[in-house]
């Protein structure tokens, strides 16, 4: 047992409290380097996954154009849905909601200019042997089992944690996923890869980040037995 923690702990705390969704503060004009994503990617990989079969892929989209067709796939998707969001929040007096959602499609409106989109895959087709048979043949999948997501959305975090730790953010997005096969196509992602999430990736603008508001945890933990009605 070491006399003193293996980490920084202030670093480390740093790092997990001020990691969040960056979606006004990516600096679209600055590139980033091909091999910050790959070591990123890399740092990735040592995620707990099940098997460690590292059943993932990760389409990486620099290309202008089709960074361009990407972002107008991401804008149809995200933009319907979180207008009529907006204007609930809005209606109800949520502020705060409303800003959140006006960020959203601040992003959904600028995406094809983010300098990287980075979609996290898993390759369900060679999972259907670990947990049974999900797919018929020459069909998509259009969910996951819960123990596939558990084998790539840590590794999807640490990715995230490593943009950060380089002076890069990132915002974990999901809209595009109402219409996978519009994304597959533009990008000739296989049927069978299971698109898990949409990253956009850039330098950030601005100071550093601040740790945000947060209720306290203990009404939320459970000890040994949940006794509540």
């Amino acid at each position: 047992m070491p006399a003193d923690p293996p980490f920084d702990l202030a670093q480390v705390d740093r790092l997990l409290t001020t990691t969040k969704s960056v979606r006004r503060r990516l600096d679209l004009e600055r590139p980033v380097p091909r091999q910050i994503i790959v070591e990123c990617i890399r740092l990735a990989s040592y995620a707990p996954n099940a098997s460690n079969a590292q059943e993932w892929h990760w389409v990486v989209v620099t290309e202008p154009g089709l960074r361009k067709l990407v972002g107008e796939q991401y804008r149809a998707c995200t933009e319907p849905p979180v207008s009529v969001m907006l204007a609930s929040k809005l209606e109800a007096g949520d502020e705060a909601g409303a800003r959140i959602s006006r960020s959203i499609l601040y992003l959904a409106a600028r995406m094809g200019d983010v300098p990287a989109i980075v979609i996290p895959c898993y390759d369900v087709a060679a999972a259907t042997e670990r947990y049974g048979r999900l797919l018929d043949a020459g069909s998509a999948p259009t969910s996951m089992e819960p123990a596939m997501y558990a084998s790539i959305l840590p590794a999807v975090w640490s990715f995230q944690l490593a943009l950060r730790s380089r002076g890069l953010g990132s915002t974990l997005t999901t809209a595009h996923q109402s219409d996978q096969p519009a994304m597959a196509r533009i990008l000739g992602i296989p049927d069978s890869w299971y698109q898990v999430a949409l990253l956009p990736v850039g330098y950030t603008t601005g100071g550093d980040f601040q740790p945000s508001p947060r209720e306290a945890v203990d009404h939320t933990i459970v000890w040994d037995r949940y006794a509540g009605g």
